[in-house]
């Protein structure tokens, strides 16, 4: 009769422990299917809103003069992203900037999907400029 109870009850472990493992590996792939974003800001300017105009500056254009550098990121990979093409992170991008009073992202470094990752992995610089920053040449962000 013992040996009936123990076998019932180190069953019952054995299944509770598999859930336990089972929620642990959901939650660490859920967290994992996003991009690593690594930010910095030495300044902040006063937040922008969603009405301001937030120019993309790719590695080709031109940081106009007077502008002031606020901060920088860093676009990775984190092993299974999913959202993590070159318009996904400049979206992030725009509302890091947006929160820290920049209205210029410009791309210093963007290294393209390839055999070891499917994300573009990105460099940004964030810039705060007192000019329309609809008159900057710049990237046309692709909606779909």
């Amino acid at each position: 009769s013992n040996v009936k109870k123990y076998a019932h009850s180190n069953h019952i472990n054995i299944i509770y422990m598999k859930k336990i493992i089972l929620f642990f590996s959901v939650i660490i792939f859920l967290n994992s299917c996003s991009a690593t974003v690594n930010s910095a800001f030495s300044n902040s300017g006063k937040p922008l809103t969603v009405n301001d105009k937030v120019a993309f500056l790719d590695v080709n254009h031109k940081v106009p003069e007077g502008a002031k550098k606020l901060g920088t990121a860093q676009f990775g990979d984190s092993g299974f992203s999913t959202d993590c093409d070159f318009n996904s992170n400049l979206i992030k991008a725009r509302q890091l900037a947006r929160e820290n009073g920049a209205n210029i992202v410009k791309v210093t470094d963007k290294k393209e999907p390839g055999l070891w990752s499917t994300c573009y992995r990105i460099k940004i610089e964030f810039y705060h400029y007192d000019g329309n920053v609809t008159d900057l040449p710049q990237y046309q962000l692709q909606i779909n």
